[in-house]
């Protein structure tokens, strides 16, 4: 028995059919590995053999070279990062508290921070943020005492988050929206003192008023002395009279007292 076989030639119907096949999973691969989409609320950095290529590119569809570049994502929606922090005050007193900062990448910062320090988008607060966030704040809090951050912490932390603002600008990578600092933390015993020197304090300030007001109350009484005489003291009498007072005093004068007046009599 023999058995035939038949040869597939590039020219043969076999053989087109499987060169379109194999052109189309090229093209194919080809276009997949060309087109890319970057979602909204991000930008990519694009790089050709690990340097970084052009600016960045925005949300849509996008091209790059197959094989030869790659894409980064960065995030530039506003992040939103909790960071609980230690530090001493100026009079070397332990606080604790929570710093919120919300800050987004800039969109045209991209790549500079892809080439210069973060080649990751979840490196960007580690690298970027945080480490500006605690010198500010260590900056800060080192200029007060305890008891000036225990009653004036929101003045404080507007100092703060201008601090760190102007900290990162310097930079020039990200843009901070807001800091808040809350849930400060101080030892119990401080907190105690804290509250009785206030409490002091407020004692002090009430009884200085309480001499101001009864100095000026002196002065006042002073002074209607000084211009009290006769003349004043019958009209003033004059003045609360009711009427049903049998005998008014006399007015008094310059050369002597005018009789008085008798009222209900025969004379007035």
């Amino acid at each position: 028995m023999s058995t035939s076989f038949k040869n597939v030639t590039p020219t043969g119907p076999g053989g087109t059919a499987t060169l379109l096949i194999v052109l189309s999973f090229t093209g194919f691969l080809l276009l997949t590995q060309s087109l890319f989409v970057v979602p909204s609320g991000q930008v990519a950095v694009v790089t050709t053999l690990g340097k970084v290529s052009g600016g960045s590119r925005r949300a849509g569809l996008n091209f790059k070279v197959p094989f030869v570049q790659s894409v980064f994502p960065f995030d530039i929606k506003t992040q939103v990062q909790p960071e609980k922090f230690e530090t001493l005050t100026k009079d070397l007193q332990v606080i604790r508290a929570t710093a919120t900062v919300k800050y987004s990448v800039k969109p045209n910062e991209a790549g500079r921070i892809f080439a210069t320090i973060a080649s990751r988008n979840s490196d960007v607060y580690q690298k970027i943020v945080q480490p500006s966030l605690l010198k500010a704040l260590k900056s800060v809090f080192s200029q007060y005492e305890l008891e000036t951050i225990a009653t004036e912490f929101n003045v404080i932390s507007e100092k703060v988050a201008s601090t760190v603002a102007e900290e990162l600008n310097s930079f020039d990578y990200v843009d901070v929206k807001s800091l808040d600092l809350t849930g400060l933390e101080i030892a119990e015993e401080y907190r105690a003192a804290i509250e009785q020197k206030q409490i002091a304090g407020q004692l002090l300030l009430r009884a200085k008023t309480e001499v101001e007001i009864a100095g000026q109350e002196a002065l006042r009484y002073e002074t209607l002395n000084k211009g009290l005489n006769d003349q004043v003291l019958f009209k003033l009498f004059l003045d609360k009279w009711d009427g049903s007072t049998q005998v008014v005093p006399g007015l008094p004068g310059t050369s002597g007292s005018m009789p008085p007046v008798i009222v209900g009599g025969q004379s007035r």
